[in-house]
């Protein structure tokens, strides 16, 4: 069932052989991701610039009048240099150790007291500043505090360029990989032997083309490369905070012991909560498909009350496991957002005083509460970051599962090629069994001659399906030999071996696009006229011209617009326009209506004609011409001969035959 494989795809939420095959799609575009991860570097520092700049704003211009001002010697030039009746002032901190005032040079204190400002020295005097004065000594910082605004600008936009170069530098390399892993996987698919479809839903193989690939998508953009800028921001703020204060640093760090805890206990619950809902959403999926497969039946037999409550048990299951996961995801960011608050208390309690008693600036404690915030951020991103890398995970894993199926139809190492297929097919001893040594095929031999006309007749399950397959090899024979033109066709390429054979089946399959598209399959070598030549010959063109748009008449997904029929003399034109070799009609006229029937009769000996055939009937009366018939039962060949040889036996074909015409049974023995 689909909900074991899910499971199984569940055990780990990092696989590193998983990882190292996932990489490998990444390979190629190498360059871009590094370069990428440049950027996200590039983009880290300027995010821990903006918090350090406008600490430099605050504690060094915004509250810069609180600081001393020294009296500067006569030779010194400073663009911060300030002169107020006859004393060259200069803010302390501004200069170098080798232009620093000598030492034990007078300085001087900005005050206020009410609406007056006063510059009052080390000795005590005191002398009111004028409007003019004040502002001569807000210059410097009203400039510094402008140029560091344009700055902050100026990276901001950088940043907000870089960030967008980034992202779709990312999303492209993104898309790029999935694409790749999306022609691998369905490239994989087109060579699996038709028992790899036979015992996996369409569905779930869509799903693995469509939706697990969108999840690696996720991986590759959300959780592997912002990985990257993560490591940059976390590494970044522990240093920029030990190199602002190292006291306020380990005050900020103090909850990381439990943060690292919680995270590793949050780790293994969430897997085992993610890996249930995983099971109960499969258990839905396969459920609402059985039934809606089946809702005939379920509403013919009235079952529609006990699939209800089935589908509700089913439902309530998964509603509960989904439960589970919330309470997970409930309590891990909220913990998260509570030690983020908790640090953050410590760190203005402890900071705040600090600055109260002097020892540590304000600017130096915005820009800590500013680099805590942002420690936080990737740890609340957890949460998502893991939820992607578990969906990954599990899709990766079901990705692999069809990767790693062999194609079970082996190309030959030394291929064999035929310069021109005649059409002798032969079979030596063949065997065959779909499952283990449950014989479908039992010793079957015979020869049809190039040109020849060879029929199967036989109860359902003789194993006359089973042979049009074997010749086109969709499946290898167990024991035994198939032979064209006298070369086993395990020494055939595949390609070369069905470019050779036209196949019209009972289920005709059309494709989405055009009556023309679908009788051409995308082979530009066959003109419009010669479409409109072998329609006309198998008798479809007449049906074709009412249509309103007549060859270009658009066709629904498996011709649903379409009459059996008309589909059936579609499929015998499509099998015409490739002029194979050998033509197997396998029960190609056994769901059509009396009408089309006649046209198929009529256009049968053209069809025929020149190729060797193989027809598949449980209608007699299309085989009658036939130069050889087989009769088949439980595997093995009981007749072989013409219509009138075998009546003349009166054996199984005979009884079939009966079967099928009781009432002009004697007209036709005497005819004969």
């Amino acid at each position: 069932m689909e909900y074991l494989h899910e499971e199984q795809a569940l055990g780990k939420v990092y696989d590193a052989r998983l990882m190292k095959r996932l990489l490998r799609y990444a390979a190629p575009y190498k360059h871009l991701i590094a370069l990428s991860v440049i950027l996200l570097l590039v983009i880290s520092v300027i995010d821990l610039a903006r918090p350090y700049l406008i600490k430099r704003a605050i504690d060094d211009h915004i509250l810069g009048l609180s600081q001393p001002y020294l009296e500067a010697p006569a030779d010194l030039v400073h663009p911060a240099l300030v002169e107020i009746d006859g004393l060259r002032l200069i803010r302390q901190g501004i200069l170098s150790d080798s232009t620093l005032p000598p030492r034990g040079a007078i300085s001087h204190t900005v005050e206020r007291q009410g609406d007056i400002w006063l510059l009052v020295s080390s000795t005590g005097e005191a002398k009111e500043l004028t409007r003019d004065e004040l502002g001569a000594l807000r210059s410097w910082d009203i400039q510094a505090i402008i140029r560091l605004g344009w700055i902050l600008f100026a990276i901001l936009t950088a940043g907000f360029v870089l960030n967008y170069g980034q992202v779709y530098l990312l999303q492209y390399t993104g898309q790029r990989i999935v694409y790749d892993i999306r022609q691998h996987v369905f490239a994989h698919m087109q060579s699996l032997a038709l028992a790899f479809f036979d015992g996996n839903p369409v569905g779930r193989l869509v799903t693995r083309v469509t939706n697990d690939t969108e999840h690696l998508l996720e991986m590759y953009t959300a959780v592997l490369v912002n990985l990257f800028k993560d490591v940059f921001i976390l590494a970044g703020i522990v240093v920029v905070m030990f190199r602002l204060d190292t006291r306020l640093a380990w005050t900020a760090m103090s909850t990381l012991p439990v943060i690292v805890a919680i995270t590793v206990v949050f780790r293994v619950k969430a897997r085992a909560a993610y890996r249930e809902v995983r099971t109960r959403l499969a258990r839905i999926n396969a459920f609402m498909a059985e039934n809606i497969s089946g809702m005939r039946l379920v509403q013919i037999f009235r079952q529609e009350k006990r699939k209800l409550r089935e589908f509700d048990e089913v439902n309530t299951d998964h509603l509960q496991a989904s439960m589970k996961e919330l309470k997970v995801y409930a309590v891990f960011r909220p913990a998260m957002e509570l030690l983020g608050s908790l640090a953050m208390t410590f760190l203005i309690w402890v900071g705040g005083g600090d600055v109260l008693r002097g020892a540590v600036e304000f600017g130096t404690l915005f820009a800590m509460i500013n680099y805590l915030e942002m420690f936080f951020r990737p740890i609340n991103d957890l949460t998502e970051k893991f939820n992607i890398m578990q969906s990954a995970m599990a899709s990766a894993e079901r990705i692999v599962q069809i990767l790693d199926t062999e194609p079970g139809i082996p190309e030959p190492a030394q291929p064999k090629k035929l310069p021109s297929l005649q059409g002798r097919i032969e079979f030596k001893n063949v065997w065959f069994a779909y499952v283990g040594e449950e014989w479908v095929l039992k010793d079957v031999s015979f020869v049809i001659e190039p040109g020849e006309t060879a029929a199967f007749v036989g109860a359902t399950g003789a194993g006359k399906s089973t042979i049009m397959h074997l010749i086109a090899r969709f499946y290898d024979v167990q024991r035994g030999q198939i032979l064209l033109d006298g070369v086993d066709i395990r020494e055939l390429t595949k390609t070369e071996l069905r470019s050779g054979i036209g196949v019209v089946m009972q289920d005709v399959f059309l494709f989405s696009g055009t009556i023309r598209d679908n009788i051409r399959l995308n082979n530009t070598e066959i003109s419009d006229d010669r479409i409109r030549e072998i329609a006309q010959y198998v008798n479809a063109h007449h049906f074709i011209e009412r249509l309103p748009q007549k060859y270009d008449e658009p066709v629904m997904e498996r011709g649903a617009t379409l009459s059996a029929g008309q589909r059936q003399l579609l499929a015998f034109a499509r099998a015409l326009a490739f002029d194979p070799a050998v033509l197997i009609l396998d029960e190609a006229t056994a769901n059509i209506d009396t009408e089309t029937e006649k046209l198929i009769q009529d256009a049968l000996p053209r069809l025929l004609q020149g190729r060797t055939s193989l027809v598949v009937a449980h209608r007699l009366s299309t085989i009658q011409h036939a130069d050889k018939i087989i009769v088949l039962h439980k595997g093995r060949i009981r007749e072989m001969g013409t219509h009138q040889e075998l009546l003349a036996q009166r054996g199984l074909y005979y009884n079939l035959f009966l079967l099928q015409y009781k009432d002009d049974f004697h007209n036709a023995v005497s005819g004969s």
